[in-house]
């Protein structure tokens, strides 16, 4: 129950600390150190009433910081390319996107309980340098993953001038991130939808050969791209790839 208990409450840090992190830049630190003491004095009514509110944020906090983006849109479109968009559910593939990301995020995860999350539990740290020291390895991950073109558009489009990448604010970095992580999932995809394309256009060619135009090509070419994907150990090779591509 313990162990419950401290996975839940490092759970909850981790959304508060990327919420506030996430819109916590020079020109808004010193509103954002005032709040905090503000909160300190609150009671527990209208702190609890706080947590609800920043938990609503968690969604938008796991769509614009992590690799859900990329993994939830290749998942998605593969049903298509097999012709099947509505097997698996959309619950199984949500589901198996989130367990996903945890796995890829586990190490910017790590680092900020280690240095972020666990001393300001010790009050070793305040609360402006917990989120400072959260917001650095979820930024290095965005940038590692972010195209420079992508990245060069909004820093053009903000206005910002900054000395290196790490001086990019995160209003700045998360929509070039987004972009980037779609136009990742599209090339996956184009390279998905090839062969089940070449089968498709096989089938059709030998119908429309043998005067059988009135019966729909996917239905015949479904058995042959499912038993395409499963002896070529389909899911295997697609979770490897999304996970390397992080790497």
């Amino acid at each position: 129950m313990k162990k419950v208990k401290a996975i839940l409450a490092n759970s909850i840090l981790i959304i508060l600390l990327f919420s506030v992190a996430s819109i916590a830049q020079p020109e808004n630190q010193n509103l954002i150190q005032n709040t905090l003491q503000q909160l300190n004095n609150l009671s527990l009514t209208l702190k609890i009433l706080f947590l609800i509110t920043i938990l609503s944020l968690a969604p938008s906090i796991l769509i614009t910081l992590t690799s859900f983006v990329r993994i939830v849109i290749v998942l998605s479109l593969l049903r298509h390319a097999l012709g099947i968009p509505q097997s698996p559910p959309n619950q199984v593939i949500i589901s198996l996107a989130l367990f996903l990301t945890f796995f890829v995020m586990k190490p910017v995860f790590e680092d900020i309980n280690k240095n972020a999350i666990q001393p300001y539990l010790k009050q070793e740290i305040g609360d402006m340098e917990a989120l400072k020291l959260a917001s650095k390895p979820l930024k290095e991950f965005m940038l590692k993953n972010t195209r420079k073109e992508d990245l060069k558009l909004f820093v053009d489009l903000s206005g910002e001038k900054p000395k290196s990448p790490e001086d990019l604010s995160m209003i700045t970095l998360m929509p070039a991130f987004l972009i980037s992580e779609i136009k990742t999932a599209f090339e996956i995809v184009f390279l998905i939808f090839l062969p089940f394309l070449i089968i498709d256009l096989l089938i059709a060619s030998i119908l429309m050969s043998m005067g059988m135009m009135m019966i729909p090509p996917m239905m015949i070419s479904l058995p042959f791209k499912l038993i395409l994907f499963v002896l070529a150990d389909g899911w295997e090779l697609l979770i490897k790839a999304l996970i390397e591509s992080y790497r």
